[in-house]
């Protein structure tokens, strides 16, 4: 498992219940009720299975009292997301107690690890369905209403959901997600994710554009293009294989729909950044100057028992070369502390990367092993908790005078910011974000959601840009 100090997932919204469409006027007789946990990519899973259920007349409810159907997204990551998964799960068959036809199953990256604890032997579900046999749910629901256990957690080579348009999930109307792949061949020792979602496979570019460009014409001004390593996004045309597109081309077709319409990316894998995807992100002035480039450590001996596949010195390179070409951009990081066998020099080695690569934002974890990764069968989690939350306090500290300074270099410049909404604590300040994926607050006067302002830096915090506009962009 990985616990996180700074936290990539974002702690507000897990188990977030799916929010019905503001504008959808129909009338369900059958209603669902979802939480999602995890990264993003199971919160815009979730957008996908709503999409389906909709299709088969369920409308989205956040009362679980009214739903005749409960689903719960999961994650394992982290143990943490499990164990409060597990406590849902345990509320939810009181429900059951009241309704006895209400139907409960788990959704996600739980479901091949947990089939059998979940379905036999706790009896908490009546489902239990994959990341890529979501276009199955409405068989297993059928299925599963005649009493019988409802299982698929088969993976795919092939699953994308490209034909599939997301309802999405309690939207801000300003950004959006828009999954470009799935699964990873990376297999690096401490990661669950290619056991758990499969091979990698690309979608279809020309239904990345389409989504994306239906999302700018319904007033979005943000897209991120999501898989768990987009960098080695890779279409081939079935019918034609001389006619491929990589990231870099996708990402160019992408912020080519209009200049209005903003471009990230998540998430990176450092063997990947090509310098074509650098000169791309030159280009466009619509393509945000930010990459998340995991370092996760600074060793090359860790690094190897990770399979990262790369050294810290190739990194630190990697790290020169995109502020070669992209001189102003915004680098972000994970970094894992107490690893199988990691020694003290193996943890100076890391302070010294990140003294170097100098992040704006970084992610930070202490380790312990998570059931079925390589490293579980291979290494012993031989470092004590108390040198790993050590280990792991010495790289905070380190970041947070690095995000400081990063943040006060900023203080007298102006930037141009896309308006997300209303800042939580005050009614009278706007949100929105630079290019480099800094937050930054200013007064609201006559601005509103979706504008993109010039935004002059006045002063900040270690994690918030504040600033006064300067007028319209």
């Amino acid at each position: 498992m990985l616990d996180q100090v700074t936290k990539v997932h974002d702690e507000n919204r897990q188990g977030e219940a799916y929010a019905p469409e503001a504008a959808d006027i129909q009338t369900y007789t059958k209603k669902f009720y979802i939480e999602s946990y995890g990264c993003q990519m199971n919160f815009n899973d979730s957008e996908i299975v709503a999409s389906i259920l909709k299709e088969e007349g369920y409308g989205p409810t956040r009362n679980v009292e009214e739903a005749s159907l409960v689903l719960l997204n999961t994650c394992s990551i982290r143990e943490k997301a499990e164990t409060t998964v597990r406590k849902r799960l345990t509320e939810f068959q009181k429900v059951k107690q009241r309704n006895p036809e209400l139907l409960v199953g788990v959704l996600g990256c739980m479901a091949e690890r947990l089939k059998a604890k979940l379905l036999e032997e706790e009896k908490l579900v009546d489902m239990v369905v994959g990341p890529d046999a979501y276009r199955t749910l409405p068989a297993l629901i059928e299925e599963a209403e005649t009493g019988q256990k409802a299982v698929n957690v088969l993976l795919s080579r092939e699953e994308t959901y490209d034909d599939i348009s997301p309802v999405r999930l309690d939207s801000n109307g300003v950004t959006a997600f828009v999954s470009i792949m799935r699964g990873c061949n990376n297999m690096c020792s401490f990661c669950v994710v290619p056991f758990t979602r499969g091979r990698e496979r690309s979608r279809d570019y020309r239904s990345i554009l389409q989504e994306a460009t239906d999302l700018f014409q319904k007033g979005y001004r943000e897209v991120t293009l999501l898989g768990q390593n987009v960098d080695s996004y890779y279409w081939v045309n079935p019918v034609n294989d001389n006619e491929t597109v990589t990231f870099a081309n996708l990402m160019e077709k992408v912020a080519q729909i209009s200049p209005l319409l903003r471009v990230r990316f998540s998430t990176s894998h450092p063997k990947d950044i090509t310098d074509e995807v650098l000169h791309v992100m030159a280009k466009y002035e619509n393509i945000c100057n930010y990459i998340h480039l995991p370092l996760q450590s600074g060793s090359n001996r860790i690094l190897q028992l990770m399979n990262r596949t790369y050294t810290r010195e190739w990194y630190m390179k990697k790290v020169d070369r995109v502020r070669e070409l992209l001189p102003d951009c915004g680098i972000s990081t994970d970094v894992i502390t107490g690893f199988c066998t990691e020694t003290e020099e193996d943890h100076q080695e890391t302070m010294e990367v990140m003294a170097y690569s100098r992040y704006d934002l970084a992610y930070m974890f202490f380790y312990s092993e998570r059931p079925g990764t390589l490293a579980a069968r291979r290494y012993q989690d031989d470092v004590p908790d108390d040198v790993k939350k050590r280990r792991l306090a010495e790289v905070v500290e380190l970041h947070r005078g690095q995000s400081l300074a990063s943040m006060q270099q900023d203080v007298g410049k102006t930037f141009k910011v896309l308006v997300e909404g209303t800042s939580k604590r005050s009614e009278d300040q706007l949100f929105g974000r630079t290019g480099h994926n800094k937050v930054i607050v200013f007064p609201k006067e006559n601005y509103k959601k979706c504008d993109y302002v010039w935004v002059k830096v006045d002063s900040c915090t270690s994690g918030t840009l504040i600033g006064t506009a300067t007028g319209m962009a």
